[in-house]
Parts: structure tokens; sequence; C-alpha cells
């Protein structure tokens, strides 16, 4: 992923809504999405504006294009190759595509709770501190399968980041589970449509790329 030096909470307000890149801190008060307008953009042009300047049917596909991009933390190389990816595939094209990203090993860390954020799951995948049907894998966008067993690696367990996890109370997606008690989870099934939370309307980004 290349190297965004910015302020994460600039991205949501760019984009119109929370991405929660920044974990527990997009939920709480603190978030800088909800103490600011987010109805303006970022920026000094953006807070002289009273409301967002109109776009074209081109720039509502752009838009969501990126927005699904900077959730998940993806380049451009990277996501179009999941578009390709499904488009290959029987199916509706955008749900497929989705399901597809959903599947990357940092992504499914997130959503079992282990990291707070996307952003921190690459780094404990990239770290090495994940192992998947017992092999370490190191790629954080290794794409899992029904069945897999997802663990943390015995020797990271006494990290104090994983420490904490003990007996947590996590709620996760019903197409994954995680035993806070021997931190180790599983995929129970694929990620279906209905799975992903975040308002998506992946049908702008397939006329985008079909155009």
């Amino acid at each position: 992923m290349a190297k965004y030096c910015g302020a994460d909470c600039r991205i949501c307000r760019r984009e119109g809504c929370k991405l929660f890149l920044k974990g527990e801190r997009c939920t709480s008060s603190k978030c800088p999405f909800d103490k600011k307008n987010a109805a303006t953009i970022p920026g000094q042009h953006g807070a002289n504006q009273k409301r967002r300047p109109r776009l074209s049917g081109y720039g509502l596909q752009l838009r969501e294009k990126q927005k699904v991009k900077k959730a998940y933390g993806l380049l451009e190389k990277q996501f179009k190759k999941y578009y390709i990816e499904a488009e290959r595939q029987k199916g509706v094209t955008g749900e497929t595509m989705l399901s597809l990203i959903e599947r990357r090993l940092d992504n499914v860390v997130y959503r079992m709770g282990i990291g707070v954020s996307r952003a921190e799951s690459r780094q404990i995948v990239n770290h090495g501190h994940i192992l998947v049907n017992g092999k370490n894998v190191n790629i954080p966008s290794y794409s899992v399968k029904k069945g897999d067993v997802i663990a943390i690696k015995e020797n990271s367990k006494e990290l104090e980041m994983f420490k904490q996890l003990k007996g947590a109370k996590i709620v996760t997606p019903k197409w994954v589970e995680f035993d806070t008690e021997s931190l180790t989870g599983k995929i129970i099934d694929l990620p279906q449509r209905d799975d992903i939370d975040m308002a998506i309307q992946e049908h702008l980004i397939i006329e985008l790329y079909s155009r």
C-alpha cells in the first residue's frame, strides 16, 4: 500500500461517510467527522463551501470507487485485479468483487476483532503474527477459504495487544467466528453482500470500469 501521510479522518470527510479507519476513535465522541461539518469537503476551499458540489455521473462513479479503495487500503492496480477476477466468475460482478475483497486476510483479522482497524490488522499480518491452518502467512492480500482456521502465533500471544483480547466480547460477522480464550478463529462461510455493512453502491464501480 502506498504511504499516506495525511490525517485519516480527512479521507472520511472527503468521501462524505465514516470509513472507520481509526478503529474505536471513529465510534467515540472524539471523531472529527462528527465534530466538523461533514457536509463539506476538507481543505481551505472546502471549508468555504456551504455544501458539497454536485457531481457528474462519472464523478459519482469515481468517488464510489475511491471510497472502497480507501476503506480497504487498496491501490488502483490491486483493486482492478479484484474487478477482473470477479468479472470472470459467475454471479453478479459487483457483489463477487466485494466478496473477494472481504476475503483478504488483513480484512478477516479486522473482522475477527484482532485488529482495531484494517491498517492495524495489515501490520499484524505483515509482522508475522498470524497463522492460517497452522502455517505462518504474512501476506495481507492472502485470500481465505471456507473452513480456514485463523490463529495468533503462539509466541505472539504474550504481546500486550493480544493479551487484551483474552475474554473480550467481540461482535463478528456471521461468516467468521473468533474464540477470545484460545485466540483462534474460523471462516464459517464465504462473505455475502448482506454481510458487508458499509454503504456501497457497487454498480457504480462496475459502470466506471465498463466504460
